[in-house]
Parts: structure tokens; sequence; C-alpha cells
């Protein structure tokens, strides 16, 4: 058993050993086209192709909802609905999506500014009044317990 790991052992080593040696000099990969030099892929220089008209790599495209053809439309990608292809590209609806996004953003952040001024004004009109949260608290526990007493004295 012993002598029987150690000859894996060796024969492990011994593996590596041409592996290492095999890898580092010139040899043909699989594919005929490319060499592999000392750890480094080249291609041999070939004569340009003219371009194909086929492509093998086409964009997914995507049936918009109606949706998305709003969107498409506030976004301003389009004019009328009518303009609109059947498919459209993935890119073409994120960007008219994102576009969307930081317009209500835009428009979010108009409001709050908006009610922040709103409260402002209410505040100073009140503040004229005499009017503060802790006298309004301070009249409505007074007449919670008035109200109490009249229906103590009245059971």
């Amino acid at each position: 058993m012993g002598s029987l790991r150690g000859l894996r052992l060796a024969a492990g080593n011994w593996f590596r050993l041409c592996e290492r040696d095999a890898s580092s000099s010139p040899r043909l990969t699989r594919n005929s086209d490319l060499k592999r030099i000392n750890g480094f892929c080249t291609k041999p220089q070939e004569s340009p192709k003219a371009p194909s008209q086929t492509y093998s790599h086409r964009v997914p495209l995507h049936k918009p909802t109606d949706w998305e053809r709003k969107i498409l439309i506030w976004s301003g990608r389009f004019k009328k609905e009518e303009e609109i292809p059947e498919t459209v590209s993935f890119e073409m609806l994120d960007a008219a999506k994102n576009k969307m996004r930081v317009k209500i953003s835009y428009v979010m952040i108009a409001l709050t500014v908006a009610g922040c001024i709103l409260m402002v004004i209410e505040g100073k009109k009140a503040a004229k009044r005499h009017e503060s949260l802790t006298s309004l608290n301070l009249e409505k526990k007074a007449r919670l317990r008035e109200e109490g007493l009249l229906k103590a004295k009245t059971e």
C-alpha cells in the first residue's frame, strides 16, 4: 500500500513537470489559428475579410407593452404612438425608463421644496394668530376634562 502511494506521488510530480515544460514551449492549441508562445496567445496575420451581411449576434428585441409605449412617448423618444416600432431594443427601453426616473425625481424634489415653503408660510400665519401646538393641546385637554366632568355629573 505504501509503495502504491509513493508511486502515485512520483507519477503526479512527473506529470506536473511534463505539463509545465509542454506549456512553456511553442505548440498549437485546439484552435489552429492560435499559437501559444510563453503564455501569450497570438493570431497569425490574416487578410481582412469582407463584412458579411448577416450578423450572428443580433440585439435581442422586445415587444413593448402599452405602459412601456407610454414611457417611450413621455421620455421624448417618440412623438406619437404610431411611430413606435413593433419591437424595440432593451437598451432603448432602459434609456427611456431612466429618463422617466430622472424626470419623476425632479418633480418629487420640486414638490418637497414647495411643501416646505408652504409649511413655513402656514407656520408664520399661525404664529401671528398666537397659535402653537402647545396652546392647541392645552385647549383640547381642557375641553376633554370639561366633557368628562359633565358626563360624571349626569350619571
